[in-house]
């Protein structure tokens, strides 16, 4: 009786083993595949941007034309080689921007990629800190709503979301403006520091463009303040943003949450309903969170746009604005597509980061 019964139990644990094992090696596959995924999306949102500024003919034109004599701008289109077939500039331009030469811009004479550097840091700053406000703001309120669920606070807190993310961006840019600075004057009206701050991070070795870190590198406390009171009000136009998608996740999760088992194990136990929210369906709420920053930098990118314009945050938005106006698509396509650059790859990591909080979005 001994062997028989021990023989159905060595192939489960061998099945179980290879399970195991199979499961282990899950996350790689995932994690190769979302990497993978990355090159064909940068391509088809490159290609959209090649295609798209070549629908109204050829930059120089775009850019320089009723400016120039004929000749001369015949003469120009012909040395930047725009005047060869399109499916030539177009493969042309895909191998100069997998080798990270994005060309030079036509209204100022300066690499794109030198235009990159100096405006990203800005809006890798602002997008920074509108993540930051959006977390801080987002998810205590939508625990909170999810405590007082179907109760006054509840009613307030989701119309509060409501008018953060259905507010244009811009709007809120200038409703703030006018409250803060121009009727409070406490926090500046725009720019990113006063001339006196920047003229002291002019003069650092090292700059880095993020304005934070400069102003840290100086060691003037006042330079410091001067940064951070500079993006508030950004921060915030563009932060509630995503504040208000992130309170309505969090809400509708921990509630969600609150129905499980385990939850009414620990509610029959006498775990009061603060710490049940607080302790036991707070951490599997944050996991959608998680998945969805991604998205939610894209989100911020664009509205970076409006929020750069609005506050003259001078960042990628604002400089983008500004070669749109003089027509330089050259400048344009190499913003765009480091922009496709960012989004995929914060995408990935945010991929990354789900697969090892929670297993099961790798199968």
């Amino acid at each position: 009786m001994s062997i028989v019964a021990l023989k159905p139990s060595a192939p489960t644990g061998g099945r179980a083993l290879k399970k195991k094992t199979s499961q282990g090696g899950g996350i790689g596959r995932y994690l190769l595949i979302r990497f993978l995924l990355i090159i064909p999306t940068i391509f088809i949102l490159v290609t959209m941007v090649f295609w798209l500024m070549r629908a109204t003919g050829d930059p120089i034109t775009a850019a320089l034309g009723g400016r120039l004599a004929p000749d001369q701008l015949a003469e120009r289109i012909h040395e930047a080689g725009y005047d060869r077939p399109i499916l030539v500039q177009y493969f042309e331009y895909l191998g100069h921007i997998f080798t990270g030469n994005f060309g030079t811009t036509i209204s100022t004479n300066r690499p794109v990629s030198e235009v990159l550097l100096t405006y990203g840091a800005a809006t890798a700053e602002l997008v920074f800190y509108s993540l930051l406000v959006a977390l801080i703001v987002g998810i205590p309120l939508g625990m909170v709503a999810a405590y007082w669920r179907d109760k006054a606070p509840d009613a307030v807190l989701r119309v509060f979301a409501i008018l953060c993310y259905a507010t244009p961006v811009f709007f809120a840019g200038l409703l703030l403006k006018l409250v803060f600075a121009v009727w409070l004057k406490v926090l500046p009206v725009a720019g990113r520091a006063t001339t006196g701050s920047e003229l002291q991070m002019g003069f650092l070795p090292n700059k880095t463009g993020v304005y934070t870190i400069d102003a840290l590198q100086t060691g003037d406390p006042a330079v410091f303040g001067d940064v951070l009171a500079h993006a508030v009000l950004p921060a915030l136009a563009l932060g509630l943003l995503t504040a208000g998608v992130f309170l309505r996740l969090v809400r509708t999760n921990v509630i969600g949450t609150l129905g499980t088992d385990y939850v009414d194990a620990a509610r029959s136990r006498g775990v009061n309903e603060f710490r049940l929210v607080s302790k036991h369906a707070y951490r599997p709420a944050l996991i959608p969170i998680i998945t969805v920053i991604g998205l939610q930098i894209a989100l911020l990118l664009g509205g970076a746009v409006l929020t750069e314009t609005t506050f003259e945050w001078k960042g990628l938005g604002f400089i983008l604005i500004e070669f749109i106006k003089a027509r330089d698509f050259v400048a344009v396509q190499g913003i765009v597509a480091l922009l496709a650059v960012i989004v995929a790859l914060s995408n990935f990591i945010v991929d990354i980061i789900a697969a090892l909080i929670d297993p099961r979005v790798r199968y």
